[in-house]
């Protein structure tokens, strides 16, 4: 299955590079290419990227906002935070935005990929120091709702970085109740990402985040 991917970055030398190192996998088509925050929101309308590799400082739109906003109106839509920069304003409002992955800009190549083809899976991808960050903002809900067995099920598996399907086939349930459960989750939590309801299950014991 090919993965369509939408580059975004303000720099054009950043943009070509990535677009010369992602042509080589054979299932990766580079969609289009975004300068800023706007352009981004308007190509994801027009294309339908599967995976979108944000940058977070861009003039304009920054890359948070438009995070946001694309997870909000195109929810098929994974982002994956792309960045130099490791502050914890930024870290923490991209995931709050919706970003199922953080990464920086030194990450090797091989991590790229893997990191590409887990989102388009639906899987949690954090770089261990942004995922390091995060866990010291994470907070469980004033008063979270109590999750049945089967959700507890579930949100352990989605935190161990599982595709709806590899949960479904685990515990021998439909693709469809699988996301009924993760939407019930995130409604519970008070959550809206799967990056959020992972790193909450690792906050209270229930699962450690998968290494890269």
């Amino acid at each position: 299955m090919t993965i369509r991917i939408l580059l975004v970055d303000d720099h054009g030398v950043v943009r070509q590079g990535l677009r010369m190192y992602l042509r080589s996998e054979p299932d990766f088509e580079i969609v289009g290419e975004a300068s800023n925050g706007q352009q981004a929101v308007d190509m994801v309308a027009e294309f339908k990227p599967d995976v979108v590799l944000m940058d977070l400082l861009m003039p304009g739109m920054n890359g948070v906002d438009a995070t946001l906003v694309i997870r909000r109106d195109f929810p098929d839509t994974e982002v994956i935070a792309l960045t130099s920069v490791l502050e914890d304003q930024a870290v923490i409002g991209a995931i709050r935005a919706g970003a199922i992955g953080y990464l920086l800009k030194d990450t090797d190549g091989p991590e790229l990929i893997r990191a590409i083809h887990a989102a388009s899976n639906g899987q949690v991808q954090l770089s261990p120091a942004a995922a390091a960050r995060l866990m010291r903002e994470v907070r469980a809900p004033d008063s979270p709702e109590k999750l049945t067995d089967r959700e507890t099920d579930v949100l352990r598996l989605l935190a161990q970085g599982l595709a709806n399907k590899e949960i479904a086939q685990m515990l021998n349930i439909g693709d469809k109740t699988v996301k009924t459960h993760i939407s019930n989750i995130f409604g519970k939590l008070g959550v809206v990402s799967r990056t959020q309801a992972a790193l909450f299950a690792v906050s209270i014991g229930l699962a450690k985040l998968p290494e890269n």
